[in-house]
């Protein structure tokens, strides 16, 4: 009998393919902040590293309570954080994006009022305050995506850190291998047409070839679900 191709290696949660499990610090605006339009004055006490992932993490202080925030460009320790309705759309500050110029670059963007922040929170990713439409307001995300949220919604002013880590190449394996352990991802990758019709249905053949349908149907054997699972479409969109 051949060995489980890699889709059911994966499916059956094996460490290797568990989620990352390196990062030490949780980030995101905390719900229990005071929303009731007054100002609040915290201050940056630390930007920490934490491993697996790419942006740094500002340790902000507000009162009596501590957390966690992706750092943006220009922050720095001992820089005063406001936050609130009132707080002036300075880099680092935490506004709601329902009273932002347009134009405004802000990061851990809140989906929902309370969620903490879930948009724009890579290194080097911003998102965009395109109009304000009543009490809603439409941002463009990293992805060109536009979306409506609520002007609750608070968000931190500014590009996150660390925007130049991927333009520096890897060069070596043993940087990459590292890089992907600290991730909890498997490394290195074989493309399934270099394997042999044994390890995977898109093997075999002196060739580089699928040789087969990429497309498989949703009710396919574990050993044939790969490729283009169920697909609605293929090809260039138009």
């Amino acid at each position: 009998m051949p060995r489980h191709i890699r889709a059911q290696r994966i499916g059956r949660g094996s460490p290797t393919y568990v989620a990352s499990i390196q990062r030490r610090i949780e980030v995101g605006i905390p719900p229990q902040l005071p929303r009731d339009g007054n100002l609040i004055i915290g201050h940056v006490r630390d930007i920490l590293h934490d491993p697996g992932r790419g942006a740094p993490v500002a340790e902000v202080e507000v009162e009596d309570q501590v957390f966690h925030i992706p750092a943006v460009q220009g922050m720095y320790v001992g820089q005063k954080i406001e936050i609130g309705e009132k707080a002036r759309p300075s880099v680092g500050n935490i506004v709601p994006v329902g009273v932002l110029p347009e134009g405004a670059a802000i990061s851990n963007v809140e989906l929902r009022p309370g969620d903490g922040g879930v948009l724009a929170r890579s290194s080097g990713a911003y998102a965009s305050v395109i109009s304000q439409v009543g009490d809603k307001t439409i941002i463009r995300l990293p992805s060109r995506k536009l979306i409506e949220l609520s002007g609750n919604c608070l968000a931190v002013v500014g590009v996150v850190a660390g925007s130049g880590r991927v333009d520096k190449p890897m060069l070596k394996a043993g940087k990459k291998y590292w890089l992907m352990k600290a991730r909890h991802r498997p490394y290195p990758r074989v493309r399934g047409v270099t394997m042999v019709p044994a390890r995977h249905p898109f093997g075999g053949g002196s060739h580089k070839k699928i040789g087969r349908p990429e497309t498989v149907k949703r009710t396919a054997p574990p050993g044939r679900k790969v490729g283009l699972i169920a697909a609605r479409r293929t090809g260039k969109r138009k």
